[in-house]
């Protein structure tokens, strides 16, 4: 307010007179008779005057600045005009940021995020080049840097670096002002021009840097003459699959390197065999509620294990063609088998299993070595034996007692499909609940159907030890209660997924590996080098099928097209699903989250015992929560609880990324009856706590009036 007043006031008793070029002409003689009687008071005031201008972001400080050079000369005029500018440019920056910064964080949390961390990261560059171009307004730069999170220090250093060059011209041009006719004529285009492209020196120092730096690490290693491929791919998992497919179509010459089976995590171990053995265990699910549906005559379930299993080998036979080294074959990819070893940023030793060693040169790499699923450092664990989510297919025989170790969406999917094929299983989870990444309400909704399901839930537990007792096996945890011991005849640890870093070349070449204990990417994924990138689960941060998927698209065409241009890899819609009964899914923030980041939203849920469709299927457990910023139909993000969970979410995933709001998904035709009808309904809920009551009451009094005829 007081910044306000001072500017109204200014305006408001003609003081923009007096910092306009005629009149600084018209008493350049008076001023510089001041000067020359009073030099240093005429100095102290100019550059209070100047700080006074420029801090409150009134027009004028050209004219100052031409004032400069006229009154003090090139060498003190710069010298004042410096340290004034900067004085006053950081007073309207932190007036900004102390009286702004707050508001905006809270309206524009997620946009502001990203823009937050390339400050961090890089501000003086952003300042500096901003500060390079006179064409953009310097108050306009002190109001916006103000916003963001770059440090004080640092912006008043790269504004007063960066304000020089065009302090030096103003001020030069100034100590000619009584020939000047016009502002216009200060800049000619050619010296704009030479500006403009002052302000992109320092991206082009950081561009010669990084190719100094490049080069340096790559002169360790003798490059080849001639490549033998464009790309060597290391794993042929989701990731490795689609980058060596995105190279081959636009004709570069792939080897795609494997060391197991083609299909990796999600053909062999994951997606594929863990969706197969969910849908026999819904089966038998189904099958014991026959009676609730009128369905008579099915009084017992009997569930043959070993053919449950012998199906889910078949499902991963069925899908394997779409992975095969006959498929991408005849794409055009060499499909290698072998232990690859990254020897040189530009070559791979591949190691075959009868021993024979053959090298790859390559122009670029790519490392797609997926993930192996984490083990606990548990006393005992390795002497009384354990399956992990990789391991578990190998059973034939279902377990008659299972303890299963980790509440995550690996830990609860499996948890699920054995208690419905029939063995009583104990899940345990250090967590206070399942689910932990998900809300409450989500994750409580799959903990209900659990032990209604018969599973026995024990949340809050650190596993203690493991032991033996006769032929059975005993997971001993620690409660808020106390220990509990557990029998068991099977011990499965589902607790997570660690990236494979080891056996492959990164300690000899000196990439680094994260705290996450994930390879070190750029937001381009590129690694130390810049011929080597890495994408899926071994970079993360998202271990998910889609997202390695996503991933290889940007490391393909990064890695082949880089040194012309490298593509961000964007994260800003990113959803998953957890495959239990009911299907928790998600896109964008939850209430969690937002509470987390402080990011003020609301909250309009639709419960599913409201769908009708839902009601006729008798699968009303669950709701759709969608969080939007206050007032606005904006997405945030959705949670999904139900049966066709994973379905539903289509639709919020392609509104996000395309920025349709709720008004557009209400205006959308859904059929009738459907589980999308969700989707509509939610939007509806929204509408209807914002329906314009002022209007709606005019609307009722105008039906009243029209009633009397």
């Amino acid at each position: 307010m007081l910044v306000g007043a001072l500017i109204v006031a200014f305006f408001g008793f003609g003081g923009l007179h007096y910092l306009s070029l005629d009149y600084a002409k018209t008493q350049q003689a008076a001023f510089v008779h001041v000067r020359d009687m009073h030099p240093v008071a005429t100095s102290l005031v100019f550059l209070a005057g100047y700080v006074i201008v420029t801090a409150l972001s009134i027009p004028g400080a050209t004219v100052l600045t031409l004032a400069a050079g006229a009154l003090f000369g090139v060498v003190w005029g710069v010298t004042l005009v410096s340290f004034a500018s900067t004085m006053g440019a950081t007073l309207a920056f932190a007036a900004s940021r102390y009286v702004l910064r707050d508001a905006v964080v809270t309206r524009f949390a997620n946009r502001l995020g990203p823009i937050d961390d390339g400050v961090r990261r890089e501000g003086w560059m952003y300042v500096l080049s901003l500060r390079l171009v006179p064409a953009v307004p310097f108050w306009l730069v002190n109001l916006i840097m103000g916003v963001t999170a770059i440090r004080l220090r640092t912006f008043y250093l790269a504004s007063q670096v960066g304000m020089l060059p065009a302090t030096i011209v103003y001020v030069s041009v100034g100590t000619r002002l009584s020939e000047l006719t016009s502002l216009r004529g200060i800049l000619s285009p050619g010296l704009l021009a030479g500006l403009v492209a002052l302000a992109a020196l320092p991206y082009g120092t950081k561009s010669l840097m990084r190719e100094v730096r490049a080069r340096r690490l790559m002169a360790r290693w003798p490059t080849p003459k001639r490549f033998d491929y464009n790309v060597v791919v290391i794993g042929a998992g989701s990731a490795g699959l689609v980058t060596s497919y995105v190279a081959s179509v636009v004709k570069a010459k792939v080897a795609l390197v494997e060391r197991h089976a083609m299909g990796g995590d999600c053909l062999n171990t994951g997606c594929v065999p863990s969706k197969a053995f969910l849908r026999s265990a819904g089966v038998a699910a189904e099958l014991r509620r026959a009676a609730e549906f009128g369905v008579c005559g099915v009084d017992e379930v009997r569930v043959d294990f070993g053919s449950v299993m012998k199906r889910v080998a078949r499902v991963q036979a069925d899908v394997a063609p779409h992975d095969s080294v006959e498929r991408y074959t005849s794409l055009g990819v060499d499909c290698v088998s072998g232990q690859a070893m990254i020897t040189s940023p530009h070559a791979v030793e591949v190691t075959g299993g009868d021993g024979s060693v053959r090298t790859l040169t390559t122009r670029s790499i790519v490392i797609a070595a997926g993930s192996r699923p984490a083990v606990p450092d548990i006393p005992g664990l390795e002497e009384v034996g354990y399956l992990t989510s990789d391991t578990v297919w190998s059973l034939d025989t279902l377990p008659a007692r299972l303890v299963i170790l980790g509440g995550g969406p690996i830990g609860c999917e499996l948890t699920q499909g054995f208690a419905r094929l029939g063995a009583h299983v104990i899940q345990i989870e250090k967590s206070p609940r399942l689910l932990p990444r998900e809300d409450s309400d989500a994750s409580n909704l799959v903990l209900e159907r659990f032990r209604a399901e018969g599973v026995d839930v024990v949340l809050g537990a650190d596993v203690v030890r493991c032991e033996r007792r006769g032929q059975g096996k005993v997971v001993v945890v620690r409660t808020a209660e106390g220990e509990r011991a557990f029998t068991c005849d099977t011990i499965l640890c589902a607790v997570g997924r660690l990236a494979n870093t080891k056996g492959y070349g990164l300690e000899r070449l000196g990439i680094a590996v994260t705290p996450a204990g994930t390879i070190e990417v750029d937001d381009r994924l590129q690694t130390l080098f810049p011929n080597i990138y890495a994408c899926g689960d071994v970079v993360g941060p998202y271990q998910f099928t889609h997202m390695a998927a996503h991933q290889a698209w940007y490391a393909s065409v990064n890695a082949m097209f880089g040194r012309w241009h490298r593509f961000k890899v964007d994260y800003r819609v990113t959803p998953w699903v957890t495959f239990t009964s009911p299907e928790v899914a998600r896109v964008g923030l939850n209430e969690s989250d937002a509470a987390r980041q402080g990011i003020p939203c609301e909250v309009t849920t639709f419960h599913l015992d409201d769908l009708d469709r839902a009601i006729a299927d008798d699968g009303t457990d669950g709701f759709v929560k969608v969080l939007t910023p206050p007032g606005k139909d904006r997405i945030l993000g959705v949670t999904i609880v139900g049966e066709h969970a994973s379905a539903l979410l289509a639709e919020f995933v392609l509104a996000m990324r395309h920025g349709i709001g709720l008004n557009g998904i209400l205006r959308t035709i859904h059929v009738y009856p459907t589980h999308s009808e969700a989707a509509k309904y939610a939007a509806g809920r929204w509408k209807m706590k914002h329906a314009p009551q002022s209007v709606l009451r005019l609307l009722g009094r105008y039906q009243t009036w029209m009633r009397r005829g």
